[in-house]
């Protein structure tokens, strides 16, 4: 794996503990946010690893990700689709208002263990 890939996971690593650490505090949006952005620096790592380089946007970290994923063999669906469902949790915490734009303890939970499985996945495919 390149250092520049490491860090990537490194930073990804930081964000599942970050999650984890603000839900007991009851901090649910920044649990949120905290996931998306695991999985975000995740898929950096593989991008990185992969091109040499990474897009500048989520949208592009995206795009590249899902493109490098088709030649990935994965065993369940959850990787292609948790960075794009990871970002709604990121769009609730930094956009989103009125009664609606919450995250539930509930979601908060299952969204940091899910980036953790990412977060895992990523790193076994980088070696």
């Amino acid at each position: 794996m390149t250092p520049e890939a490491g860090l990537y996971l490194d930073k990804a690593r930081q964000a599942v503990t970050e999650a984890r650490a603000v839900i007991a505090i009851s901090l649910l949006e920044a649990a949120g946010r905290a996931a998306y952005l695991a999985a975000f620096h995740a898929a950096q790592a593989l991008i990185f690893e992969r091109l040499g380089d990474v897009p500048k946007t989520h949208r592009g970290v995206h795009a590249q990700f899902f493109r490098l994923l088709k030649d990935v063999p994965y065993p369940d669906t959850e990787l292609p689709r948790f960075l794009s469902r990871a970002y709604n949790f990121k769009t609730v915490a930094d956009y989103d208002i009125g009664p609606n734009a919450t995250i539930t303890l509930s979601e908060a939970t299952e969204a940091a263990a899910a980036a953790g499985r990412f977060v895992d996945r990523i790193a076994e495919l980088l070696g």
